[in-house]
């Protein structure tokens, strides 16, 4: 399963990827920096002057299979800053993967049970 989340909910799991531009002090998780907004992108806070530009510097120039297969197939979690509910661009990257693969990616939950499964799941695969 691919999720989204923040670096508070799912910093410390194994399966957390930061695709930020900064990450927090003392990380020591992966990183995927080519899913990283530009520092000019960063200040953007409306969704629709955003998005298109995202797509065009960042989302356009990449191959989502290849984004999957170098972020860990199909077990990772997407890190970011914003809290859940939030504008953010790891929502925009989950909707451009499901366009090009179709892959529900959906926000990662700790309280959800299927999501602890697949947690579970990861660790005894270990």
């Amino acid at each position: 399963m691919i999720f989204t989340s923040n670096f508070k909910i799912a910093g410390r799991l194994p399966q957390a990827v930061a695709i930020s531009l900064g990450i927090p002090r003392g990380w020591r998780g992966r990183r995927y920096k080519a899913l990283a907004p530009p520092r000019d992108l960063i200040k953007i806070m409306e969704p629709e002057k955003f998005i298109p530009l995202y797509r065009a510097q960042v989302l356009d120039k990449l191959d989502p299979m290849q984004v999957i297969r170098e972020m860990g197939g199909d077990n990772f979690i997407m890190l970011c800053f914003e809290p859940p509910g939030e504008f953010c661009h790891r929502r925009v990257v989950a909707a451009w993967l499901r366009k090009h693969t179709g892959v529900l990616i959906e926000e990662f939950i700790p309280s959800s049970k299927r999501h602890t499964e697949w947690l579970s799941s990861m660790a005894s695969a270990r």
